[in-house]
């Protein structure tokens, strides 16, 4: 193992929300630079969640170990201040700190509503959406910036890039205020020693699992899906945003992009990686010159 193949070798990662989707890319990617990565979440060999799905946390520290990093995984519900702070508690005492804090709670799946006003929405439904997607990303920052290193990395994942309206009251509400809390937390470090980046990132059109079972189709199969959504054509795997994280975390130089907004395709052209399909998706130039002109 050198340390030119392995930069986050000795590094110690904490992914919240690592079960599937864009966190479990993360964690897989964090691990094929070396890095110890603790995935947590819900969703167990021996306890499932209330969304369903049969990824689980295993699985995923797994993928981390294979990939050549160290996979731990650690049940924890993130909206649960409790919880979370004994896992931040034992994170300590086992590693001494975190070198990376990756916040990719999301669950909100179920409770979107689209095509309504906001007098139409279910008010239940939208509080619950905000508590899932950045109330646990409040309580996960609150215990887990204590422990970061100097030098260290939060990311937090969220949907776009920019300041737009995304469509729906409540999604919009979750997805900028987490971007809003990429802001917060910079701030709040502002005159911290330990000169830690904090940066929003977020995924394209991201071919999860739970994407893929929408439409039918597996990773080997997703060309298929085309047919039903030709946007998906630009779609890209979970671990294009993981190595665009990982490569971040590896930069000496991150803290260029502190309280900034990032991308998987602007982290792809700054770092020059490919999908781990081969190709080079860029959801950004696609969005411009496909989707914006047809709204």
């Amino acid at each position: 193992m050198t340390s030119t193949s392995f930069p986050l070798s000795g590094k110690v990662a904490l992914v919240a929300g690592a079960t599937r989707g864009a966190g479990r890319g993360i964690a897989t990617e964090l691990g094929v630079l070396g890095a110890t990565v603790i995935c947590t979440g819900r969703s167990t060999r021996t306890s499932q969640s209330d969304l369903g799905r049969p990824e689980t946390i295993e699985d995923t520290a797994e993928l981390v170990t294979a990939a050549g990093g160290v996979g731990v995984p650690w049940r924890c519900d993130h909206s649960d201040a409790g919880q979370v702070g004994a896992l931040m508690a034992r994170v300590q005492a086992d590693y001494g700190g975190l070198d990376i804090l990756i916040n990719d709670v999301w669950g909100g799946e179920s409770l979107m509503e689209w095509g309504k006003k906001v007098w139409e929405l279910d008010l239940n439904r939208g509080r619950q959406m905000l508590e899932r997607a950045i109330w646990t990303h409040i309580i996960t920052g609150h215990a887990g910036l204590p422990l970061l290193r100097a030098g260290g990395l939060i990311a937090e994942i969220t949907d776009g890039d920019g300041w737009y309206y995304r469509g729906s009251f409540f999604y919009d509400l979750a997805k900028t205020g987490v971007m809003r809390l990429a802001q917060n937390w910079a701030s709040e470090l502002k005159d911290d020693y330990r000169a830690i980046t904090s940066v929003s990132v977020t995924p394209g059109f991201l071919r999860s699992e739970e994407m893929l079972t929408h439409f039918g189709v597996t990773e080997d199969t997703w060309r298929e899906a085309v047919k039903q959504e030709p946007h998906f054509a630009e779609s890209e795997t979970p671990r294009l945003v993981g190595q665009g994280i990982a490569a971040l975390a590896a930069d000496p130089a991150k803290s260029r992009f502190n309280a900034g907004a990032l991308a998987s395709w602007t982290l792809m052209d700054e770092y020059g990686f490919s999908d781990r399909d081969g190709r080079k998706p860029h959801w950004g130039n696609w969005y411009q010159e496909k989707v914006k002109p047809q709204l």
